[in-house]
């Protein structure tokens, strides 16, 4: 109860902030906003600064459907991506911090007793630290050319989404990427297993925990489970021509239903949500204001993602930027098929930016810098200093 009261609070200081300073910042919000639709050409997006002041600050600029041409709108939602597992990790915390597991657990001690449980790689040494920081050495079925083209299969079909189990089996019998805890992978699989970890740890659905503990407490009504392909609010996407998965460029039927079912995502990220719910989300955790029990040293225990960039770690569900201009830096990014969102908190200055976009084009290719200078530009604009366009 403490954990949602401390919530609670937090979600009305956000709402209840003053708006004489926010009026200006909106202003600019939105004018940058328009000048990055108008130089990149994306259908549209939305964006959420919280501020050091308590202030949560919004705009949209652009479509929410290119083709009927409606307007996009502060509180529309899109599919926030892999941003769903700072979520997903909390939640863990959460129940490390209730003794119902710990990340020195093995893996093998939840789910051991299931029948294709030794067919993963490393099933023996692999530890749940190690799923919330992607150094279980799991490959990630996500980019395997196998699940790739059984997902476009199904889409092609309307088939059912895979269920966790069935996404997890496109990695038995493989080599693990290095041994457990040795090395880091980023892996989608890893954080199906997670999300069968809580469920088998603690008797209850991810789902209904998550919006016991975090959603509702927090105010985030704009972010529910993406596992439907009918999700009212949600901006349509867009995809490149020759996208991976053989999906339509806009990833939506004229009824508002998408082309495939998001249900497969899970706890690889499994949320839709709004740029405000974000901001508020990352505001509060990162913050160390998500519950009452401590857990920023345990969220924030990262490891590095690779030998050529020390300053880089990955902790629990969050990316890392322990040294930049504007200080350390933490938050995740967010790609599904048709949108891109992205989500930094500026530890030293107290404030958290968000942002949607409903086209990956240009983006899931590395083909323009759209996301790293919109990200530096809202920097800039929250923390109101000059220019550190490509810095985090």
């Amino acid at each position: 109860m403490k954990g949602k009261l401390v919530a609670t609070a937090v979600a009305t200081s956000l709402a209840l902030a003053g708006p004489a300073f926010a009026e200006p910042q909106q202003d600019r919000l939105q004018g940058l906003l328009d000048s990055f639709r108008q130089d990149y050409g994306f259908p549209g997006a939305t964006a959420a600064m919280a501020l050091a002041d308590g202030s949560v600050v919004m705009a949209e600029t652009g479509v929410a459907d290119d083709e009927t041409g409606t307007p996009m709108a502060s509180d529309s939602r899109m599919l926030a991506a892999s941003i769903g597992k700072s979520f997903v990790a909390m939640t863990a915390l959460s129940l490390e911090s209730d003794g119902v597991l710990s990340q020195s657990d093995l893996v093998s001690r939840h789910l051991g007793d299931r029948d294709w449980f030794t067919r993963l790689p490393n099933h023996g040494t692999m530890t749940v630290g190690d799923l919330l920081r992607h150094t279980s050495g799991l490959p990630d079925h996500v980019h395997l050319e196998t699940f790739q083209s059984e997902m476009a299969a199904r889409m092609a079909g309307g088939s059912a989404a895979f269920t966790p189990e069935e996404a997890i089996a496109f990695v038995l019998d493989t080599d693990p990427l290095f041994p457990a805890g040795e090395s880091w992978g980023y892996s989608d699989t890893g954080y199906l297993l997670l999300g069968l970890v809580i469920e088998q740890a603690s008797g209850a659905a991810y789902y209904d925990l998550v919006a016991e503990r975090f959603l509702t407490p927090l105010g985030l009504s704009a972010t529910t489970p993406s596992d439907t392909p009918i999700l009212p609010g949600l901006a349509a996407g867009y995809v490149g021509e020759n996208n991976p998965f053989g999906l339509p460029q806009r990833t939506m039927d004229d009824a508002g239903r998408l082309l495939w079912d998001p249900a497969m995502e899970w706890t690889g990220g499994g949320l839709a949500s709004s740029s405000r719910d974000l901001a508020v989300w990352g505001h509060a955790v990162f913050g160390g204001a998500a519950m009452a029990e401590p857990y920023l040293d345990r969220l924030l225990d990262g490891v590095p993602v690779s030998p050529d960039a020390p300053g880089i770690l990955y902790g629990a569900g969050v990316a890392i930027y322990a040294d930049t201009p504007r200080g350390p830096v933490y938050g995740h990014g967010g790609w599904i098929p048709g949108y891109v969102s992205s989500l930094r908190h500026y530890a030293d200055h107290g404030v958290t930016v968000a942002f949607q976009i409903n086209t990956d084009v240009g983006i899931v290719d590395d083909s323009t810098d759209l996301v790293p200078a919109l990200e530096a530009a809202l920097a800039d604009l929250a923390i109101g200093q000059g220019s550190g366009a490509g810095q985090p």
